[in-house]
């Protein structure tokens, strides 16, 4: 790999790793020393100055340098990025891992939505989308970002259960209980129609910024 590439993976490493240190095990030290409200301004400052670096370092590293899996590879991507957006679209109801005052009552409650599927599907859909760049096989870039986002995503959905089960207790017992780390997806079609429909808009938008952003036309535009 040349260097730009090197600076690329040490990017990625450094936004993973605090994203991971300040998560777990120099959260609640980080938070006696500079309280709640300065904790999470650290943390956004290092995600946002971290993320900074992956995307420039992305932009110096060269763009088209694999042979690319052909029009099976759009296909899978495209196959792959349609349930990454419905699960995406359906984590921001009622989602008890969000960091809100009804996380305990929404723990309790019945999962539904594209909960039956999964208790992470914000994590999944971000799984799925990296392993949609990773089946194209189109740049070493982009295989460098995807894998750090799809290891981000899955390990950080198995550190948060850790987490939550120690914030929480018996609610989050009893929501990973009645739900599932792992997707079960005979259900992703019984999630209801506002992650659907919303799943779709997003699908159809992402595609068009892709374009827009990247100059490569990909879901269904790949073929219009």
């Amino acid at each position: 790999m040349n260097e730009t590439l090197w600076i690329l993976v040490a990017a990625n490493i450094a936004f993973v790793g605090t994203h991971f240190a300040m998560s777990h095990p120099l959260r609640a030290p980080l938070v006696k020393a500079l309280g709640a409200g300065g904790f999470q301004a650290a943390y956004t400052l290092v995600s946002f100055a971290t993320l900074a670096w992956v995307y420039f370092a992305f932009k110096a590293a060269p763009p088209a340098d694999l042979p690319g899996s052909g029009e099976i590879g759009w296909i899978i991507a495209t196959l792959l990025t349609l349930p990454a957006m419905i699960l995406l679209a359906g984590s921001l109801i009622g989602n008890p891992a969000l960091p809100t005052p009804m996380a305990e009552a929404q723990a309790r409650a019945e999962p539904g939505g594209v909960f039956l599927v999964t208790r992470h599907p914000m994590m999944w859909g971000i799984g799925l989308w990296a392993l949609s760049h990773i089946v194209l096989w189109w740049s070493t870039r982009t295989l460098v970002l995807a894998l750090a986002m799809g290891f981000l995503a899955l390990v950080g959905a198995h550190m948060q259960d850790r987490k939550k089960a120690a914030l929480m207790g018996d609610a989050w017992a009893e929501w990973s209980a009645k739900t599932s780390y792992w997707p079960r997806w005979g259900k992703l079609f019984s999630v209801g129609a506002v992650p659907l429909i919303v799943g779709l808009a997003l699908f159809a938008g992402f595609s068009w910024l892709h374009l827009w952003l990247a100059g490569i036309p990909a879901g269904v535009l790949r073929w219009l």
